[in-house]
């Protein structure tokens, strides 16, 4: 392995570090974005027991904004449920912005690093064929053996960029996708919140004429 890395010439080097950067952001990036860590369950059925119980106070909307995305975007929509259902939804729109942004961390490094990689293969075999071609010139076209060594050593660059590019954009795709998904699921659980709040507050309204 170490032979191949030195045969690629010093072009190798940022490919490499492009390899280690892209694993670590995949990695980290699987583990952080965990579907219970993202939206834990039965989180939304136990702050509904909070709101039915009448305990929700400033102490609890601040642990429930830390727990989670999906808590602080029910965090968000209880601090403003007394605005009203469109302020309500606003503000849980507002904040599901910065959660999306959080939940991409890193992503846009990680396209980019699917972009370059496979540019550097190729400039590491244009700097090798410049090489090959180098020695052409001094050496003539004699020794076949010495000039293909040359240039596989020179193709080398370009496969192992193409090797890192693959994987980092497959997962770069996946990873949105994933994101994607998982907000689609917090949407819907923060729409469960303010449809059951609001529904009930009519139904309180109501009795309340009647009477």
């Amino acid at each position: 392995m170490f032979e191949i890395l030195q045969s690629g010439g010093w072009i190798m080097l940022p490919i490499l570090l492009c390899s280690i950067l892209a694993l670590a952001i995949s990695v980290e990036r699987l583990w952080a974005l965990i579907p219970t860590k993202i939206a834990p369950p039965n989180q939304l059925a136990e702050v509904w027991q909070k709101v039915k119980a009448n305990s929700i106070n400033p102490g609890y909307l601040r642990e429930l904004k830390d727990s989670s995305p999906l808590g602080a975007l029910l965090a968000s929509g209880l601090s403003n449920s007394r605005y009203g259902r469109d302020i309500m939804k606003d503000s849980i729109e507002e904040t599901a912005s910065h959660v999306i942004h959080d939940m991409e961390r890193n992503l846009n490094a990680l396209g980019t690093i699917a972009a370059i990689a496979p540019l550097l293969g190729l400039l590491g075999t244009v700097v090798g064929m410049i090489d090959v071609f180098a020695q052409i010139v001094d050496l003539g076209t004699g020794n076949a053996g010495v000039l293909a060594g040359g240039i596989s050593q020179a193709l080398i660059t370009t496969a192992t960029g193409l090797a890192v590019a693959i994987p980092a954009l497959v997962m770069h795709r996946y990873l949105h996708r994933r994101i994607d998904s998982m907000v689609v699921g917090l949407e819907q659980e923060s729409v469960k919140l303010v449809d059951a709040l609001h529904s009930e507050r009519k139904v309180a309204v109501k009795a309340s004429k009647q009477k």
